[in-house]
C-alpha cells in the first residue's frame, strides 16, 4: 500500500464493473480518492459492488453505464465527473475480444469482429481522452490517462488475431498522445499478462481453465497466476503523484512471461 497518494482525487474507471477495473477503482479509493466514476457497459448490479467497495474504502462512487465505443456515451461518462472540476486519473480499462486462440485459423475471426474490437480497445479509449480533456487539464498536477494494454499487444499472442492487434495500436497511441497532450497529461500504459478473473474463463471450459492457470504458475519467471489485485497495483502506479515524471511509457506486468520470448532478431 503506498498510503494515502490519491488523498482527494477524482479517478475515472472505464470497464469497471469486474475485475481489473473493480480492483483499480477500490485502490484508487482506498489510497484516498474522493470521488471514482465507475463505467459499466451491461452490469450495473456488477457495478453498483464496485461503487459499494469503493465508498466502503471512504470514496463516493458514481457510476455510469456507457459504451466507449459510442462517441456520446464517452462524452456522458466524462460528464459524470465535471462536477467535480477536474479528473486526475483516467484508466481507460473497458475491453472486449473475440476468442479465436488458434491465430492459424484465419476464418475464425471475421472483419466485424475487427471492427468492434478495435471500436472499443482503441478508439474507446481515445475518445475518453477526448471527452475528458478539459477536467485532465484542470487537475492540480498534469491529469494521468493509464491505458490498459496487454501482453498481447507485445508479443502477438493472446485470445485472438484482432485483440493482439488491437492492443498493439493501443500501445502506439499511447506514445503519440503523451507527446500530444503533455505537458499537461500524462499517458501510459499497463501490459499485464494472464489475470485469474472470470474473464479469462469465457472463452474455455473450467476444466481447460484450470490447466491454464496451472501453466501459467509453471511457466511465468515469478510462478504465480496474477490476481487482479496485483495488477491493479502496477496500474494505480502509474495514475499516481509517484509516476509524475513518467509518460509515455509502457509497464509489462506480467510476473515476467514476456521473458520467455525472444526478440526476432535472436531466433
Amino acid at each position: 500500500m503506498a498510503g494515502r497518494d490519491f488523498e482527494g482525487a477524482v479517478v475515472l474507471v472505464t470497464g469497471a464493473s469486474t475485475g481489473l477495473g473493480r480492483a483499480i477503482a477500490v485502490e484508487t479509493a482506498e489510497r484516498g480518492a474522493a470521488t471514482v466514476v465507475i463505467n459499466y457497459a451491461s452490469s450495473e448490479a456488477e457495478a453498483q459492488e464496485t461503487a459499494r467497495l469503493a465508498q466502503a474504502a471512504g470514496a463516493r462512487g458514481v457510476v455510469v453505464k456507457g459504451d466507449v465505443a459510442n462517441d456520446e456515451d464517452c462524452r456522458r461518462i466524462a460528464a459524470a465527473a465535471a462536477p467535480y472540476g477536474r479528473v486526475d486519473a483516467l484508466f481507460n480499462n473497458a475491453g472486449v475480444t473475440k476468442f479465436a486462440n488458434d491465430h492459424a485459423a484465419l476464418d475464425a475471426v471475421s472483419a466485424d469482429d475487427f471492427l468492434r474490437i478495435y471500436a472499443v480497445n482503441v478508439v474507446g479509449a481515445y475518445q475518453m481522452i477526448r471527452a475528458a480533456r478539459s477536467l485532465l487539464e484542470s487537475a492540480p498536477a498534469p491529469g494521468a490517462v493509464v491505458n490498459t494494454s496487454s501482453i498481447a499487444g507485445v508479443m502477438g499472442i493472446g485470445s485472438s488475431v484482432p485483440y493482439a492487434a488491437s492492443k498493439g495500436a493501443l500501445i502506439t497511441m499511447t506514445i503519440s498522445l503523451a507527446r500530444a497532450l503533455a505537458p499537461k497529461i500524462r499517458v501510459n500504459a499497463i501490459c499485464p499478462g494472464y489475470i485469474d478473473t472470470p474473464w479469462f474463463g469465457r472463452g474455455m471450459p473450467p476444466d481447460r481453465l484450470d490447466r491454464l492457470r496451472e501453466a501459467v504458475v509453471a511457466s511465468t519467471p515469478l510462478n504465480v497466476a496474477s490476481t487482479a489485485e496485483d495488477i491493479a497495483a502496477a496500474a494505480v502506479f502509474l495514475g499516481s503523484p509517484a509516476s509524475r515524471h513518467i509518460t509515455g511509457e509502457t509497464l509489462m506486468a506480467d510476473a515476467g512471461t514476456h521473458l520467455g520470448y525472444a526478440p526476432l532478431g535472436m531466433r
